[in-house]
């Protein structure tokens, strides 16, 4: 479900790009990002979202153990394991019941680097300022960890129900 929600957001990060260039990217991630994880979690069962341990918007901050998993996700990129790799399944105690997590990392690609990297075109500087006032999110290089997918379900099993 991570791929498909990637593959599907790539797409529209493209098309919107390669149509009005990469101010239009921002709508993207800010409007058809959200909808597709909230179409893709009524599909399936699952909570599907995107955090990261340097949020542009405040409301996609990691939780506790999202967090956990991101320093990990660093940790073992610096030692060499590839991001595309990176990728964690965990069954968690949560308000009493179990649920299931999963991430899987965010390699920032060239197309991220047009909004999150270290030079950005002014008018996606001052699109950005403007949406996201508090935005964490810049200055990142190719390959470096932007974030995760982040999907969770409570866990079928004795417990729950």
């Amino acid at each position: 479900m991570a791929a498909a929600f990637m593959q599907e957001l790539k797409g529209e990060l493209e098309q919107a790009i390669a149509a009005a260039g990469p101010v239009s990217g921002i709508g993207v991630c800010q409007s058809k990002a959200p909808a597709i994880a909230a179409r893709l979690s009524v599909e399936t069962g699952w909570k599907v979202g995107r955090t990261s341990l340097r949020v542009r918007n405040p409301g996609n901050a990691p939780d506790r153990w999202e967090k956990v998993i991101l320093e990990d996700f660093d940790r073992r990129r610096f030692q060499g394991t590839a991001p595309q790799e990176l990728e964690v399944l965990e069954i968690v105690e949560k308000d009493g019941g179990k649920v299931l997590r999963y991430m899987k990392a965010i390699p920032t690609g060239e197309i991220c680097l047009l909004c999150h990297g270290a030079v950005l075109a002014p008018g996606v500087v001052d699109e950005l300022s403007r949406r996201y006032p508090q935005d964490k999110a810049r200055g990142y290089k190719p390959g470096e960890i932007r974030g995760a997918f982040t999907l969770s379900r409570p866990e079928k099993g004795e417990g729950n129900k």
